[in-house]
């Protein structure tokens, strides 16, 4: 899972694949088609440890994590799920971390208007979501669950492990090997992963894709008000991105 493998690498599948973009900027939002009944009864664990102060050195807040060590945890995690090379930064540089921070604050993280009733049977990969915990809880949980594990392991934080000794935890999350209740490792790993790559590639209102770098490294344009002058074009044209908050202010303008 390290950046130096040999072969193609995830970040070269992105590239050239149109699974990324075709699928993920689409809706640009992964609670966006979630209503707004939140659950009241969920019983969210917060952490032990006293809450530090939230660092000023970034521009962006943070609405749901008061630890800075679970936020820390995330954010090295999407970063080996997604990081930086030659093509471009990774998801710490894309602001992935607030992204999904900002998410689980939502509907989305508390699994608003889905249904949410028992038996919880593990299923197959086809029947959606499989467990009692709203998203929140899952993460939290499996953020906690990968600390454990560096810890038991290694010694120290997970934050502070060296990229393959991440990689060797997050292989384990994937392939279902971690044990974990209420839910499976691998269950676990794939929502992260969905999130981190929705966070590279959404529209940067949403406080992921930063400068528009993830679609700046597809070529993608991305909100164009039209396409009229370059559609007949029998060649590749490329560009320049536009956010949904750069189209509001040539609208204004």
């Amino acid at each position: 899972m390290t950046k130096n493998d040999k072969g193609l690498s995830r970040r070269d599948f992105l590239k050239t694949s149109g699974i990324a973009v075709g699928t993920l900027v689409g809706g640009g939002l992964i609670g966006g088609a979630i209503g707004y009944n939140v659950r009241k009864d969920a019983n969210i664990p917060q952490p032990n440890e006293t809450v530090k102060e939230y660092k000023a050195a970034s521009p962006k807040g943070r609405k749901f994590f008061k630890s800075n060590r679970d936020f820390d945890i995330l954010s090295q995690a999407t970063e080996r799920i997604f990081p930086e090379d030659e093509l471009g930064p990774g998801a710490i540089g894309l602001g992935v971390p607030y992204f999904i921070d900002n998410q689980l604050a939502g509907s989305y993280g508390v699994n608003a208007r889905e249904y949410m009733q028992g038996p919880f049977d593990v299923g197959e990969p086809t029947q959606g979501y499989q467990t009692p915990l709203i998203r929140q809880e899952v993460f939290l949980h499996g953020i906690r669950k990968m600390e454990e594990e560096a810890q038991s392991r290694f010694d120290t934080g997970f934050a502070k492990l060296d990229d393959e000794q991440m990689d060797e935890i997050l292989t384990d999350f994937q392939k279902g090997e971690v044990e974990m209740d209420g839910l499976t490792s691998d269950f676990f790993f794939q929502l992260l992963r969905s999130a981190t790559l929705e966070g590279a590639y959404a529209d940067p209102i949403y406080s992921g894709n930063n400068n528009m770098d993830g679609w700046r490294m597809k070529d993608y344009p991305g909100h164009q008000m039209a396409y009229i002058k370059d559609i007949d074009s029998e060649e590749f044209k490329k560009i320049e991105p536009q956010s949904l908050a750069s189209m509001d202010q040539k609208i204004e303008e």
